[in-house]
């Protein structure tokens, strides 16, 4: 045990590290890795076990307390790109149908859609240009 040199177990320690962040996908278990090859670094470099620990703490800190506010604004941020329905919603569509509180049609982004009133007392003619505020299912909400 003694013929080990320090900065091999910090990288024993660094992988060992490595299995939680991939199976748990937490992070911060990746930002203590770093921090034990950085403390492997100075061990190889000979500074003692103080020094060692030290750099592993102060760098595990470092990038837990700079990188996890960063990823949790971007996890937080809705795409720049709206796709799908969301590209739908806010769009004018052409009423080719009739569109009431139970129905209707209207041609939206070059397609055929069934539409249906939001305000179930007001109706839409053929002709007119109506707003999308939702889509449920296959039928686009109007206004």
């Amino acid at each position: 045990m003694n013929d080990i040199d320090a900065w091999v177990w910090w990288l024993v320690g660094a992988a060992a590290l490595g299995i939680p962040l991939v199976v748990t996908a937490m992070p911060e278990f990746g930002m203590l890795a770093v921090g034990a090859v950085a403390a492997a670094v100075m061990a190889g470099l000979g500074f003692d076990v103080v020094v060692q620990v030290l750099v592993f703490a102060v760098v595990s800190v470092a990038l837990i307390a700079v990188v996890r506010p960063i990823a949790a604004r971007h996890r937080s941020q809705r795409p720049q790109l709206a796709t799908g329905i969301d590209a739908l919603k806010g769009k004018q569509a052409l009423v080719l149908e009739r569109v009431d509180g139970s129905g209707g049609r209207i041609k939206l982004a070059g397609e055929v859609w069934s539409a249906r009133s939001l305000d179930v007392g007001r109706a839409y003619e053929v002709g007119q240009e109506v707003d999308v505020v939702d889509i449920e299912g296959a039928t686009a909400i109007v206004i």
